[in-house]
């Protein structure tokens, strides 16, 4: 039963870089399709990691580029990595952070902190402090918007611009289909369930990789076992996964909704037209709830995971919301 709930939720749930695409004119070019000659792989991913030692533990992040910063906030269960195209051709006109939450990814935390997103987002303010950044660009996806919204109301002076792609919205916090998840991490089955993908990544990419990515057939062997290795590589990880979950309900943003709506922040909405795991209706309710919205693009056939398999999307739109170009 367990293992059908696991299905049932993955099916519907789970260093180079172009020189020149943050140059006035790209838009063009990116919508024409240009690409980083060098994209980066996970070996080169993973040679860029870099650790803060912070109050919280040891925080896994990656940074390229220079500039104004830019903070990347990916999704469960996923790590900085998500963003590598994205990262790949914003670097030339931002400093990019990318880092791992607690829980995910490859940071290492002690075990009794706390993992829910109220203290993700005071992690990141402590690493933002830590590296000397004042004010940063967020781009967020998935649960890691959840962060990004508590962020905004915690530290509006901190934040130049958001870009959300779909995450979860005070109204549908954690989403329905995100709850079997949930139910299996509370049972302990959760890590169990998803290590199987180490060694049958054709399980991985039929559940997971069909629920998120419009071609599954893309969910790379290479990038499954960067998301999944480290959240099943010992006990003490693999109950932090568990953590992680749990700490999805009750609703991260329960009674959020009177602070972003008096957000001075600039924000723009890009949600996948076919993901089925947070609704087009989140897309318009961030749209009215920020009075500083710039409005909702809808991607035709992408789901929840679009920024990784299109990337010059999430380049072209910064880029208008940063105002470069």
């Amino acid at each position: 039963m367990k293992r059908r709930q696991f299905l049932q939720w993955t099916g519907a749930a789970f260093a180079g870089g172009i020189a020149g695409v943050c140059m006035a004119g790209d838009i063009g070019r990116i919508a024409a399709g240009a690409v980083p000659s060098h994209a980066t792989d996970a070996a080169a991913f993973r040679a860029a990691r870099r650790f803060a030692d912070l109050p919280f533990g040891k925080i896994a992040y990656v940074e390229r580029g220079t500039g104004d910063a830019a903070l990347f906030l990916h999704g469960a269960p996923l790590n900085g990595f998500q963003w590598r195209g994205a990262i790949d051709r914003l670097s030339a006109c931002r400093r990019c952070i990318a880092p791992d939450f607690m829980g995910l990814g490859y940071s290492q935390i002690p075990a009794r902190q706390s993992l829910a997103a109220g203290a993700q987002a005071t992690m990141l303010a402590a690493l933002l402090d830590a590296l000397a950044i004042r004010q940063v660009d967020i781009i967020a996806s998935d649960s890691g918007g959840a962060v990004a919204q508590l962020f905004v109301v915690r530290h509006p002076e901190r934040v130049r611009t958001l870009l959300l792609t779909d995450c979860d919205v005070e109204p549908d916090s954690p989403p329905a289909k995100v709850k079997p998840a949930i139910e299996m991490a509370r049972a302990g089955t959760l890590a169990d369930a998803t290590a199987k993908w180490l060694v049958d990544k054709a399980l991985a990419r039929a559940t997971f990789g069909a629920a998120v990515y419009r071609d599954p057939a893309g969910f790379a062997d290479e990038t499954i076992e960067y998301y999944v290795a480290p959240l099943v590589s010992s006990p003490l990880r693999r109950a932090q996964y568990h953590a992680f979950h749990v700490a999805l309900e009750p609703d991260p943003l329960a009674g959020i909704e009177a602070a972003l709506k008096r957000s001075p922040v600039p924000v723009r909405i890009v949600w996948g037209a076919s993901d089925d795991i947070f609704a087009p209706a989140d897309a318009d309710y961030l749209d009215r709830t920020f009075p500083q919205s710039r409005g909702v693009r809808r991607v035709p056939g992408a789901k929840l995971f679009f920024p990784e398999e299109f990337p010059d999307i999430i380049a072209e739109e910064a880029r208008r919301l940063w105002r470069i170009g």
